[in-house]
């Protein structure tokens, strides 16, 4: 009930027809993902630092307010975007903790290859990579993600003292490598077998997670 004199909110309409505020439901269940899917392409072409509102607006045919209904600031939107590029690797953290410990290596560093042998996954990862090389903002967005979805989850699994160093210098040996083999490309690197890579990759990630 509102007293004589108030207007309620949501009775005020703009020219061109569409309220402020929560747009409406019919919108509301398939703009976001098409944000979402503009926001990951746009990120991927034209790296964060090139990456506007109003230029992933315009590729989902929204205006920016919507996207900022929906994500926030433009960081908001980055670390959403990677969220979704990123949800293989989650799944594959998922896959690697459920055996023994005595052979997580393996498992953690045939799984992440096998990601980024995939054409598919590994052009949203590289998209992600280099928007976080290029620019701190971006970086912070990703070590955010790495570090409360990834290390800490693994380091949960190991339970020992010195955890978190130790699943930290996994990652290291394993994005160290995968930085050198698909972004900078150094042979023979680049192009070696992969399963080549992995034989003398898990043993070096074993011994971070588990030797002595």
């Amino acid at each position: 009930m509102t007293s004589r004199g108030d207007t309620p909110a949501t009775t005020a309409t703009p020219a061109g027809g569409r309220r402020r505020g929560r747009p409406p439901s019919t919108e509301s269940a398939g703009t976001r993902d098409r944000i979402l899917t503009a926001a990951r392409e746009e990120f991927s072409e034209r790296g964060y630092e090139k990456t506007s509102v109003r230029g992933i607006a315009k590729a989902a045919g929204v205006d920016s307010a919507l996207v900022h209904h929906y994500f926030g600031t433009k960081e908001q939107i980055f670390e959403a975007a990677i969220e979704v590029a990123f949800a293989p690797a989650l799944t594959m953290r998922d896959a690697a903790l459920a055996g023994p410990l005595a052979d997580v290596g393996e498992r953690m560093t045939r799984l992440l290859f096998g990601l980024w042998e995939n054409p598919a996954t590994r052009t949203s990862l590289l998209a992600i990579i280099r928007s976080a090389v290029n620019n701190e903002t971006a970086a912070a967005a990703l070590r955010r993600l790495v570090s409360t979805q990834l290390l800490r989850r693994v380091a949960g699994e190991l339970r020992t003292a010195d955890a978190e160093l130790r699943a930290e210098l996994a990652a290291a040996q394993l994005v160290g490598t995968v930085m050198l083999r698909y972004v900078i490309k150094v042979e023979p690197l680049a192009s070696v077998d992969v399963e080549q890579i992995i034989a003398r990759l898990a043993p070096v990630v074993q011994t971070h997670l588990t030797g002595g």
